[in-house]
């Protein structure tokens, strides 16, 4: 889920490498190379006394960091549309899961699972049983504050360009009729997908849509709205949402727009303790998160967790341990090559897109297969990181994921940033960095009960935990 990178900073005669924090990655250039031999290190020597709520708003300015402002209000009809939609099994070929299963709200909008599990399985959250298939290969995304970036998925494969353009797995399916519909950006687009993965939601068997061939995007959704269609509550809604509009002349893209209406809506939170401090309230801090503010913004940790949702929206590899059943790449098939599979640059290989940081310590598992369990973990992993990834222990998963990790470390620090080499984060800094963290979280993302609907218009059950 979250990356990070490293920077250099010149203290006195010294060279320091710092590590920035969970997830982030893009290379910058060294002022001057450490001596061969020298081990660089990170310790409270090389950070200021004590800190300021003047000084961490300076350097937070610096770093382009401001508190995060509300959407545009998004229409109620569409809201309530994309709410039933994102937990109706009517979406899933068997009617067996639902958008909301693997992005449940009183789990952190995830699933509690390293790497998720699709249609087939069993209960809900920690107590989800997979198919005989198996598990899915990456971790659920959390779903907090996504209506700005220009990239979804981990791979960034549904993608908005600077000219307001598409990029998607569809190619031309997703037509201009389409995107004309889309009021959220990469978020309006990336519900398109899940519903059209056939061990995601489709299914292999079992329905009418579980035959069609994985890439006709076309008539899989075609599908889905026929589906839609026959249920006069949802004609209903769907005509509410879009005044003006025949249910008959939409497409799945309404259906999709209308989920990211409801995320947009409901899940962006504009009122951490952060955001309070940046709207000029000092005291919303405690002085030891004040202090890991001051620590995050000068370790440069916001080289790639910049911006008001903290993240670059960029690609990194931060030498995460592969787990999981992977995505189909490699010798073993096990493997996940992230951004590569869309690009098919070499230079891609191993790298996933930077999450945000906002309400990150309810969002665990963390990483793009969920590797690492704990939000300290992820951070600790960035202490000699090489060694991290070498000496992984995959203990820390659920028992059905503990012999799946891939012998590939080599391949994986072969992309690794060097600048990420020797560093040492003391267990003093980390703990200023988890200070840090908890002040993103605001008090309202702890509980999303209240978003789970009693019933769908299907009327089909809803999951519950």
């Amino acid at each position: 889920m979250h990356r990070s990178r490293s920077t250099w900073r010149a203290i006195g005669t010294s060279v320091v490498l710092i590590a920035s924090l969970v997830h982030c990655s893009d290379r910058v250039t060294a002022p001057t190379p450490a001596a061969p031999g020298v081990h660089l290190s990170l310790d409270a020597a090389t950070l200021p006394s004590a800190a300021t709520p003047g000084q961490v708003r300076k350097l937070a300015a610096q770093r382009g960091i401001g508190a995060l402002q509300p959407p545009h209000p998004v229409r109620p009809a569409l809201v309530r549309l994309g709410q039933a939609l994102m937990f109706d099994p009517i979406l899933s070929g068997n009617h067996d899961i639902t958008c909301a299963t693997c992005h449940f709200p009183t789990y952190g909008t995830g699933d509690t699972h390293s790497v998720s599990i699709g249609t087939g399985g069993t209960g809900l959250g920690p107590t989800r049983i997979p198919p005989a298939a198996g598990f899915l290969g990456r971790n659920a995304p959390p779903l907090f504050d996504l209506g700005t970036l220009k990239h979804a998925f981990w791979d960034g494969r549904v993608e908005v360009d600077a000219q307001g353009h598409f990029h998607t797995p569809a190619g031309a399916q997703l037509t201009p009729e389409m995107t004309h519909v889309m009021e959220f950006g990469a978020l309006s687009a990336q519900p398109l997908f899940p519903p059209a993965a056939a061990a995601e939601m489709r299914g292999s068997s079992g329905n009418e849509l579980a035959s069609i061939p994985a890439d006709d995007y076309t008539d899989i959704w075609a599908g889905l709205m026929r589906r839609l269609g026959n249920i006069p509550a949802y004609r209903r809604m769907f005509e509410q949402a879009y005044p003006g509009k025949k249910f008959d002349d939409m497409n799945f893209a309404y259906a999709s727009n209308a989920i990211a209406g409801f995320i947009v809506s409901k899940l962006t939170f504009t009122n951490a303790p952060w955001d309070r401090f940046l709207r000029g309230q000092n005291s919303a801090l405690t002085p030891a998160q004040l202090e890991g503010a001051q620590t995050f913004l000068t370790l440069k940790c916001s080289v790639c967790h910049n911006g008001p949702t903290l993240t670059d929206d960029k690609f990194h590899d931060v030498a995460v341990a592969q787990i999981g059943p992977g995505d189909g790449n490699g010798a073993s098939g096990h493997d996940d090559f992230g951004r590569f599979n869309v690009t098919g640059n070499s230079a891609d290989l191993y790298r996933f897109r930077t999450t945000p940081l906002r309400n990150v310590e309810l969002t665990g598992p963390y990483g793009h297969d969920g590797a690492i369990t704990s939000l300290r973990g992820f951070i600790e992993h960035y202490s000699a990181s090489d060694q991290a990834l070498l000496n992984y222990d995959p203990s820390q998963l659920e028992p059905a994921l503990q012999s799946t990790l891939l012998d590939n470390q080599q391949e994986i620090l072969q992309q690794r940033d060097t600048l990420l080499n020797g560093v040492v984060l003391t267990p003093e800094i980390v703990d200023k960095l988890m200070a840090y963290m908890s002040a993103l979280t605001d008090d309202a993302a702890r509980n999303l009960s209240g978003l789970i609907p009693a019933s769908v218009p299907s009327g089909l059950p809803v999951p519950h935990p």
